[in-house]
């Protein structure tokens, strides 16, 4: 028996030749494993729909997030991240195989990460918002990473602590260039800033913008009609999302204006079209 057909290829790793042990009696496949826990240990990984640098990337990986390696291939792995639960393919140079449990993550837009904790040192790496680090040491106003290297601590946060206000945290990303699959303030698309802001709050949130409108919030309308829009309500389109700020401001990333802006929702919707809205959410 096999729904195989039923099930997101984007978030369950199967292929006819291999696919993850929890999805045995749910798929056909010649064998099954269970896979080898990684973590990315580089500032940030490309995820590709294939293994190849020329392929499409579809999401991207940030320093100390999971990544469970079934197959490798060229150089490439292939496996599923354990924040989202994407599948797809990186560089098998980005993965480090000894697993860490972090303390800290990055709460400033990104940060460097530095040899000795002097900030004239030529860097070692750039951490993106959201990186899960463990902090082995201090000095001063520095703390020592595992693996290496020393970063501020006014950049870091403890794990567990939460954003009070995603939308906040989304305004920070105001002005960054758009990039299709990316998750860092160097480059982002629409559903990557939803999903960052949202984790940053410590509110769980899927990658894609259909996803996000099929598990987060509450429903409010279908079709945006008379909707009193309220801060942090999520205005769903085909193929994409966005953050109200107030009632009458949609904050996204977009290929129009190829950055983050705030600007008026009626000017969104215009330019939609007959497409329009097809869904407002509101979290929490």
């Amino acid at each position: 028996m096999t729904d195989t057909e039923k099930l997101d290829p984007r978030v369950h790793p199967y292929r006819d030749d291999l696919a993850a042990t929890y999805l045995r009696g749910r798929v056909n496949a010649a064998r099954f494993i269970d896979g080898v826990p990684c973590q990315i240990g580089s500032g940030f990984a490309a995820v590709k729909e294939e293994p190849s640098f020329e392929a499409r990337q579809s999401t991207e990986l940030l320093f100390g997030e999971t990544f469970t390696v079934l197959d490798e291939r060229d150089g490439w792995a292939w496996g599923q991240n354990g924040t989202d639960g994407y599948v797809g393919w990186l560089r098998v140079e980005a993965l480090n195989a000894d697993m860490t449990v972090p303390t800290h993550k990055v709460s400033a837009l990104r940060t460097f990460v530095q040899p000795e904790p002097d900030l004239k040192l030529p860097f070692l790496d750039v951490l993106s918002m959201g990186a899960r680090v463990v902090v082995t040491g201090e000095q001063g106003d520095w703390r020592q990473i595992d693996g290496g290297g020393w970063v501020h601590a006014r950049h870091m946060a403890p794990i567990a602590e939460d954003a009070p206000d995603f939308v906040a945290v989304a305004e920070r990303f105001v002005g960054t260039p758009y990039l299709w699959g990316g998750r860092t303030s160097i480059g982002i698309d629409c559903s990557g800033l939803v999903q960052l802001a949202l984790l940053s709050a410590g509110v769980h949130c899927p990658r894609d913008s259909d996803q996000q409108a099929a598990a987060i919030g509450t429903l409010i309308s279908a079709d945006g009609a008379d909707v009193q829009y309220k801060r942090g309500d999520l205005v769903f389109f085909p193929g994409h999302v966005g953050i109200m700020t107030d009632a009458a401001t949609l904050l996204h990333a977009n290929a129009f204006h190829m950055q983050v802006v705030a600007e008026p929702l009626a000017d969104v919707v215009a330019r939609a079209g007959a497409k329009g809205i097809n869904a407002v959410k509101r979290p929490g």
